[in-house]
């Protein structure tokens, strides 16, 4: 990646929905270059995706819970995520160091729908125990930090 790649991806994740055209009076490029370097990046991984970012609540979602899960020594691991992957109100997983082996962030849209989550998660095979938090409000989330060149 160059700078202008960086630069690309710098505008993109503040706005995925600025024109080709845009993106290139931005960065001094046609909009064709532009286009052949933003599918590049799409192709190479970089580029994992484009979202729209919504307000939880407004779709129902008020509850977020940030849940700590202690693996069982003889669960499968890969068994355990797929598990996770299948409960939709698992928005992250974070693998850890440290006693507790996955971080979740989950959301739901009342306490009740997560205690019924915390019992699917304990009733899951290779899960010891969970440990949860519930966020009283967001201050922030998902800010992009600046792209930074990969080591060489």
């Amino acid at each position: 990646m160059d700078a202008i790649d960086l630069s690309l991806v710098e505008l993109l994740r503040g706005n995925a929905r600025l024109s080709y055209a845009e993106l290139a009076r931005q960065v001094g490029l046609s909009a064709p270059a532009v286009h052949e370097r933003v599918g590049k990046l799409e192709s190479s991984g970089v580029i994992r995706a484009y979202r729209a970012e919504v307000e939880p609540e407004a779709i129902g979602l008020a509850v977020t819970a940030l849940i700590s899960i202690v693996e069982d020594s003889g669960g499968d691991t890969d068994d355990v995520l797929e598990a996770f992957r299948r409960m939709p109100e698992i928005e992250s997983c974070y693998f850890m160091a440290g006693v507790e082996s996955f971080l979740l962030k989950a959301r739901v849209g009342t306490i009740a729908e997560l205690e019924q989550l915390i019992v699917r998660l304990n009733r899951t095979p290779g899960v010891a125990s969970t440990r949860t938090g519930i966020a009283l409000s967001t201050k922030w989330e998902n800010r992009p930090q600046a792209a930074t060149p990969p080591a060489a």
